[in-house]
């Protein structure tokens, strides 16, 4: 447990340049418009000091934890920083208990800030939730992950989420210019000639992560060698040296996302499809089987009879990886892929299996009609197990007869659609049914 103190600003060459450029007024902030431009609520209750409990929200690098540095900065009580990972439920009980004698005896607020909230199991989490209730805390959680997933639904529904979109390089790169020009707290007590290239280069790369950029800067500039005036010259190869292609982080939350965005894209664009895949396996380290798996789903959710070859394309797929591996198998699952996106699309299994589970959940119980019961056994005429009549005995192999519970019967679960192959198989439906006079 820690509280913030900021008492001065370390001098430049002391400490990382991102620590010492992190920003400490709303003003500094870079980013986040949206919750803390002038005039939104976020920023008025921080000027105000008047913040309640709240959730931030946002990919890392974002700014969540510099907002909470500056919230900290704004308020006239006791503001307190937990690491979820490493706390306990009695660093969280006694924190309470701190506040509760702050409030009786001095009427100060404390707030509570609790970095990476996901990693706070439900336990530690209902701790909390009395506090919060109560108004002894003030409640500010941080996480990179879905709070719906990971935060108790009632501190969550008694806290104000805000969602922090991540930064872009435009963001990294206002970030950069500062720190360069900066005497006090950034290089600006050097002489930098930093060519425009280098920094659109670290900008890049950075992907959003002024941390990393600002790093990136400040290691070029004080392992770049001056030329003989002094300068320090920072070129694009420079820069190369200094920052390299980010790990992508694969947390759970972003698992889940990229395989909906997968799935979704398979019901309209070849591109994406492909793209969600490939950016997971290659990037994300995820097993191809688990989109295998999807791929098989939506071959029937999304294609079904309109075009039963996709579920062969995918099954194939699955035999293929199994057989091969990854990479020689990367071939087969984007072809099974591909073929799926640009099959005709229909949901009418779904859509079957929807209207037959309504219908048994109406039904206490189903009687099978006795013609169609087992008739292989001797005395089951004797029960009236008779009267079926075998369908290859008629013209066209149909034969109008009643095959559903006789409280559903007449009801139509499958209802084609006139997509791909799915045409025809509605053309013969609508054949029996005006053949059985419906």
């Amino acid at each position: 447990m820690d509280l913030f103190s900021y008492s001065e600003q370390p001098e430049a060459g002391m400490g990382l340049l991102a620590d010492r450029m992190r920003p400490t007024t709303l003003d500094e902030y870079i980013g986040q418009e949206h919750i803390i431009g002038k005039g939104k609520l976020l920023r008025r209750a921080i000027e105000a000091d008047q913040v309640s409990s709240i959730l931030l929200y946002g990919p890392p690098g974002c700014g969540k934890t510099t907002l909470a540095h500056i919230i900290s900065r704004h308020t006239q009580g006791e503001f307190v920083r937990l690491n979820a990972v490493d706390a306990s439920v009695k660093d969280v009980r006694e924190v309470i208990d701190r506040a509760q004698d702050a409030k009786a005896l001095y009427g100060t607020k404390t707030i509570l800030f609790l970095d990476e909230v996901h990693r706070f199991n439900s336990a530690r989490q209902d701790a909390l939730l009395p506090a919060v209730e109560r108004g002894t805390i003030i409640f500010i959680g941080a996480t990179t992950e879905n709070p719906f997933h990971y935060v108790n639904g009632a501190l969550l529904s008694r806290s104000t989420l805000f969602q922090l979109e991540a930064l872009t390089k435009e963001h990294s790169l206002a970030a950069m210019r500062r720190a360069l020009v900066d005497e006090e707290k950034g290089l600006g007590f050097m002489q930098l000639r930093v060519d425009e290239e280098a920094l659109l280069h670290i900008a890049s790369m950075a992907n959003g992560d002024i941390r990393r950029a600002l790093n990136a800067l400040e290691l070029a500039a004080l392992t770049t060698p001056p030329e003989q005036d002094g300068t320090v010259h920072i070129t694009l190869d420079v820069a190369e040296e200094s920052i390299r292609r980010p790990i992508v982080k694969a947390d759970e939350s972003t698992q889940y996302d990229v395989l909906s965005a997968f799935h979704k894209s398979i019901r309209g664009s070849s591109d994406a499809a492909l793209f969600w895949f490939l950016y997971a396996v290659e990037k994300l380290g995820m097993d191809p089987m688990v989109f295998l798996r999807r791929l098989i789903a939506a071959a029937s959710e999304d294609i079904g009879l309109a075009n039963p070859q996709a579920m062969v394309q995918a099954v194939s797929a699955l035999d293929a990886y199994r057989t091969n591996g990854w990479p020689e198998a990367r071939l087969n699952i984007a072809q099974a892929i591909l073929f799926a996106v640009e099959s005709p699309k229909s949901n009418a299994v779904v859509m079957a299996i929807s209207r037959a589970m309504d219908a048994m959940d109406e039904l206490k119980s189903a009687e099978v009609p006795l013609h169609l019961r087992d008739a292989h056994y001797k005395g089951a005429v004797k029960l009236g197990h008779v009267g079926y009549q075998y369908p290859h005995h008629f013209p066209g192999h149909y034969v109008k007869q009643q095959y559903l519970p006789d409280k559903l019967d007449g009801m139509n679960f499958y209802q084609a659609t006139e997509q791909g192959s799915e045409a025809k198989i509605k053309h013969n439906q609508e054949l029996r049914r005006r053949q059985d006079g419906q």
